[in-house]
């Protein structure tokens, strides 16, 4: 297996740290490093589960505005950026001012939009290490799926939800069977070994767990 030809990407200092100035700043070495890193089946952390996000364009943000969902802190999120119906159409137009400002088309080519944008928080992405990192670009990754393909070969594209989502208290108190969805079965695989190992991750981003010949 090859090892990939990018590091793992960093956010720019300046969103290192939450700041007065709310700052969005395109990643495009992002997109690179996962089409490198999780797309190629030739990598050593490649992962089938993402094969039909070779179909799709994606965007990315660094981002150093903090941001929570249901009370918790957010370090990742992936949305589509097809408009919602509701806006109008100066929000639609602005909408894809901002995204065709953050990714251009490439030279010759017709613009298009990403079919999802993920977006990342820096000063988290900026102090975790290498593992975590991957799981949450890998998290945003799995929220990308594939609705169905088109007669015309069109990839029709929507959010997926997580495989679990329970409270630590419910299955505390009343055991994996009380739990919903698929609690259970996170529970087994959580007591094998990862597939991904830690010196698997330090290969392939080259950062500072541990070098492997």
């Amino acid at each position: 297996m090859k090892f990939p030809r990018l590091s793992r990407p960093h956010p720019p200092p300046a969103l290192a740290h939450q700041g007065d100035d709310d700052l969005f700043v395109p990643a495009p070495e992002l997109t690179d490093w996962v089409s490198d890193v999780f797309l190629d089946d030739a990598s050593r952390l490649h992962n089938p589960d993402h094969a039909h996000l070779l179909m799709a364009r994606l965007g990315f943000l660094w981002t150093n505005e903090a941001n929570e969902r249901r009370m918790l802190p957010v370090a990742g999120t992936a949305e589509m950026t097809r408009p919602k119906p509701m806006l109008s159409k100066w929000e639609k137009a602005r909408q894809r001012a901002q995204l065709r400002a953050w990714f251009p088309a490439e030279e010759g080519e017709p613009w298009a939009p990403p079919d999802f944008l993920i977006t990342l928080y820096a000063p988290f992405a900026h102090q975790c290490d290498d593992a975590t990192f991957c799981a949450l670009v890998e998290h945003e990754l799995y929220h990308c799926a594939l609705k169905y393909i088109t007669d015309r070969g069109v990839p029709v594209w929507g959010i997926r939800g997580h495989d679990v989502e329970e409270f630590v208290g419910v299955v505390e108190r009343y055991g994996v069977g009380a739990a919903a969805g698929q609690t259970a079965r996170l529970v087994e695989v959580a007591r094998s070994k990862p597939t991904v190992a830690a010196a698997d991750i330090g290969a392939v981003c080259g950062t500072c767990l541990r070098a492997v010949a």
